[in-house]
């Protein structure tokens, strides 16, 4: 994890009514505003485990996921579902600066 800068600001993705450990999903942005700025990605049940891409493919992905492009993943999964429908907060952006 020599990689991982050890000051980052970690956001945790969970519904804000959300109790217990999770698992979660953890984000954080690394320095830079542009494209290749990293981001980096772990689950809060392994947080050794770290993902990183750029600010421009995570751009692509939440832009993907706004646009309902991943909903067939779901498919079937009713309660996943109706847990969206009334957990989930207005998706304004995902980003250090709310884009």
């Amino acid at each position: 994890m020599s990689d991982i800068p050890p000051d980052l600001t970690w956001e945790r993705a969970a519904p804000p009514d959300a109790t217990g450990p999770g698992p979660w999903i953890e984000l954080a942005f690394g320095p830079g505003d542009d494209g290749e700025a990293p981001v980096y990605i772990r689950e809060t049940s392994d947080p050794s485990i770290v993902v990183i891409t750029n600010r421009r493919k995570w751009d692509a992905f939440v832009l993907g996921v706004q646009a309902g492009e991943f909903d067939h993943f779901v498919e079937g999964l009713e309660d996943v579902k109706d847990a969206t429908a009334t957990t989930a907060p207005e998706t304004k952006g995902i980003g250090p600066d709310g884009a």
